[in-house]
Formats: C-alpha cells, sequence, structure tokens
C-alpha cells in the first residue's frame, strides 16, 4: 500500500473517531434528517465547515491561535451560553411534545432557521476547534510532506459521516413518528447540551 493511501486511511479513520460522537451537531442533523428538511444543506454546511476547519488545522493555524489563549476562552463563553440555550428549547419540547414526525418539511423560513442553527452549532461549538484544529492539525503535522493527503481522508470522513446520518435517518422515521420517541431524543440531547455548556462555561 503507498504511503499517499496509508495517509488518507489513516486521517479518514481519526477524523471519523472524532466525529461519531453524541452532540449537538450530530443530533441537529439526525432530527433534520428524520424530518426530510433541509437535509442536503445541512449536511453540506457540516461537511464544508469541518472540510475548512480541517485545511486550517493542517495550515497551521492552530498554533497561530495556541499563541492567543484568550480566543478560546472568548469561544469557549459564547459555545456554553448557546449550548444552554439549545439545550433548553430541547428540555421544553420533552415537557410540551408535539405530534411526532412530519414526513414532509416545514415552510422555508423553517430552512432558514436550520441552516442559521447548523451553521450555529458548528461555528459556536469550541470542541469543534480543539477536536478538528488543534488535534487534527497536530497529527497531520507529524505526516510532514503527506499532511495535506491526511486532512483529505479525515475531510472525506466527514462528508460521509453527515452524510450517512442525515440521508440514513429516513430509516428512522417510522419509530420517531410517535411523540414518545421524539421525547425520548430530545431528553437525551437537552441533557448532553446542557451539561456540555455548564462544563464549557466552568472551563471559561
Amino acid at each position: 500500500m503507498s504511503p499517499a493511501i496509508t495517509a488518507a486511511a489513516a486521517g479518514f479513520g481519526t477524523g471519523l473517531s472524532l466525529i461519531v460522537a453524541i452532540g449537538a451537531q450530530n443530533a441537529f442533523v439526525l432530527r433534520q434528517g428524520v424530518r426530510r428538511d433541509a437535509v442536503l444543506a445541512v449536511v453540506g454546511i457540516c461537511a464544508l465547515s469541518d472540510a475548512v476547519l480541517i485545511a486550517l488545522g493542517v495550515g497551521g493555524v492552530g498554533a497561530l491561535v495556541v499563541a492567543w489563549p484568550g480566543a478560546l476562552t472568548a469561544v469557549g463563553w459564547v459555545g456554553g451560553a448557546f449550548l444552554l440555550g439549545y439545550g433548553a428549547l430541547a428540555a421544553r419540547r420533552v415537557l410540551r411534545p408535539g405530534d411526532g414526525l412530519r414526513a414532509a418539511g416545514d415552510a422555508a423560513g423553517s430552512r432558514r432557521r436550520a441552516v442559521l442553527t447548523c451553521l450555529a452549532l458548528t461555528w459556536l461549538n469550541p470542541h469543534v476547534y480543539l477536536d478538528t484544529v488543534f488535534l487534527l492539525g497536530s497529527i497531520a503535522a507529524d505526516r510532514g510532506p503527506l499532511r495535506w493527503t491526511f486532512g483529505l481522508g479525515a475531510a472525506l470522513a466527514s462528508l460521509c459521516w453527515f452524510a450517512a446520518l442525515g440521508f440514513g435517518a429516513r430509516l428512522l422515521g417510522r419509530f420517531l413518528a410517535r411523540p414518545s420517541a421524539w421525547r425520548v431524543l430530545d431528553g437525551l440531547v437537552a441533557a448532553t447540551m446542557i451539561t456540555l455548556g455548564v462544563l464549557l462555561l466552568a472551563g471559561g
């Protein structure tokens, strides 16, 4: 196996291991996928954002930001507040459940909200920078001339994961057609987001 293929495979595996975790972004993509609401836009935003962040990390921006610790602290405060707000909305849906899954998406206004929420969940989450920019960037640096091939593999892993999560979520449509199933999902999302938000604010 050529060194380039090995580097790309290593990047794919590393990227996938960092992406596949319970979090606001994955939960949001899953919810949009089940509702079939702006799935292509949401998947595209997540994958493209990861590709940009990976490129920044591989290009060495991570080292530059580390030199200014105040940047990470500021992002932590903003991201923590956002996660608490998103968690509160999910908790409210648990207390006031809807009618379950609707096969069709809402109007264009909902799609705009979906896009804005996806952007916020992606770019206001400090963990994204820690994982994608700093961690992946430092691992890629060890690959020397093949660091960009490693980064390409990581970006491909992100695209595959979000596409599978968004478009594959339709298979869960029958199960999540029940309001009780949404209450469980929203309960998990609320607990996860509030916990992460508190930890980020405490760490800031």
